[in-house]
């Protein structure tokens, strides 16, 4: 689990603590193998590769790569979160910006793991997931729907 902060970090800190939660998190997953990298980018780079490699303009909150040859094999991925995006949604939803983050890499994680949330069913399914996960954590549902 590594992490790559591309722009000034929040308060409460993110670095440090999105690691060793994403690491707890995998293990409640059911990930006990694998290599998972994150970067958190601004608004401007997120646009950027947002658009790049999936062809959508404007930003987002997440990005999943996987880098595995095959579904069998151990996680491997890359994901991308923004941190403004994670600013502003997490005033809305009035908690600190890391818990924001968190959820955009569990997220990630969900997508790795074969979650889907392109239609209705899916997203409730992998939204319920997240916050299941994160509460079994000890951070209560994040998403909460």
């Amino acid at each position: 689990m590594t992490l790559d902060l591309r722009t000034p970090d929040c308060g409460p800190p993110a670095c440090g603590w999105l690691e060793d939660q994403m690491t707890r998190i995998a293990g409640l997953a059911g990930v006990t193998h694998g290599r998972l990298a994150m970067a958190v980018v601004d608004d401007k780079q997120m646009i950027s590769m947002h658009e790049q490699y999936c062809g959508q303009p404007g930003t987002t909150d997440v990005l999943t790569f996987d880098i595995r040859d095959s579904e069998d094999q151990p996680v491997e991925g890359d994901l991308v979160l923004c941190m403004d995006e994670a600013r502003r949604q997490a005033t809305e939803r009035g908690h600190d910006t890391r818990l924001e983050l968190l959820l955009y890499a569990v997220h990630g994680l969900m997508h790795l793991l074969g979650e889907d949330d392109h239609d209705e069913a899916g997203y409730q399914k992998m939204h319920r997931r997240e916050d299941e996960l994160l509460t079994r954590a000890g951070l209560g549902p994040v998403f909460g729907l």
